[in-house]
């Protein structure tokens, strides 16, 4: 019998989630908040971010992934900075009816990724509400002082690169919403699985962390667009970005659907969700980042350059493009 001074929500905490919580700052989740000490002469990179159902991930969506998903967002951040993962908060909103099967396999999805990038669980809080299923993280990094990668600091004549490639999980979105786009852009099977699963589950860049800390001179990871969060970045250095829209890097599948429907370049562009990482870099330091994303199985493309002006100018067939919507927004 469960003791009578215990909530039900510290039944539920201490089922679920004190085995994820594993970092001896944690204190087992039995105190209100977590410390934790950072590497000698590091700062502390935190960021923020998390998904809601019907929102960032389908309602029906498979409860690992979920939390999978939720924490792999920010992996993504701090892997732009060149952060090291130290650990996350996790905040958790359920419905009043609690699916227990569904709790036990988002926490084992959560705790496999937690130990996959060894970024533990260090506390958070549970909630009830009347909306849908609500999950939000904060992480936390490491990075030696004064040396996180910023967005503002692109230099003139610095190269662009980017990490993958770009808008597989924007059309992974629109193949959910509309599973007939799938012959409409004459995509195998094979194809579609591979959009979808990009839109459902990101993979972060972490193992490039170091590379981008040791090389780029600005960065942000790409998940509003790679359009949309290039020019973000424009407006925190001051600069333009040319870019050859040829030489951005599409998977095979969004080269098809390309090809079908050329609107479609434009949803590959801005539409988000592709948690890959584009920086700038001056040009002693492009090889050795080419061979680090070498090592690391990661494709690194070259795709413009960085110059005085403003904005991010796409180039395809000798055209500006000009975009309807150029980067994701909630608002």
């Amino acid at each position: 019998m469960p003791n009578s001074s215990e909530s039900a929500e510290d039944r539920l905490i201490a089922r679920y989630f004190r085995p994820l919580a594993k970092h001896p700052g944690a204190l087992g989740l039995v105190d209100d908040a977590a410390v934790i000490r950072p590497p000698p002469g590091c700062d502390i990179v935190l960021t923020t971010d998390g998904v809601i159902a019907g929102v960032h991930v389908f309602p029906d969506d498979r409860p690992e992934d979920v939390g999978r998903k939720a924490l792999r967002m920010n992996l993504s951040d701090l892997a732009a900075k060149g952060a090291t993962p130290l650990g996350f908060l996790l905040s958790l909103a359920l419905p009043s009816i609690i699916d227990e099967a569904w709790l036990a396999a988002f926490a084992g999805g959560l705790g496999e990724d937690a130990e996959r990038y060894n970024c533990p669980l260090l506390g958070g809080d549970t909630d009830r509400t009347p909306g849908p299923t609500s999950v939000s993280i904060a992480a936390f990094g490491a990075v030696p002082h004064g040396k996180m990668v910023q967005r503002s600091t692109a230099k003139p004549g610095d190269h662009i690169v980017v990490t993958g490639t770009i808008g597989d999980a924007a059309l992974g979105l629109l193949l959910r919403g509309d599973a007939s786009q799938a012959k409409r852009w004459r995509l195998s099977e094979a194809m579609s699985l591979h959009l979808k699963q990009r839109y459902l589950l990101p993979e972060p860049r972490n193992a490039l962390a170091h590379a981008v800390l040791q090389n780029a001179s600005a960065a942000i990871d790409v998940s509003d667009g790679l359009a949309g969060d290039l020019a973000k970045l424009c407006r925190a250095s001051g600069l333009a970005a040319e870019i050859d829209v040829a030489r951005v890097p599409f998977s095979d599948a969004v080269r098809a659907a390309v090809a079908a429907e050329a609107a479609t370049i434009e949803t590959a562009l801005t539409g988000g969700d592709d948690y890959e990482i584009v920086l700038t870099l001056a040009a002693d330091k492009l090889a050795a980042f080419r061979t680090a994303a070498h090592a690391a199985g990661v494709v690194a493309t070259e795709i413009g350059r960085m110059a005085a002006g403003e904005g991010a100018h796409f180039l395809h067939e000798g055209k500006a493009l000009n975009f309807t919507r150029p980067s994701y927004s909630h608002f």
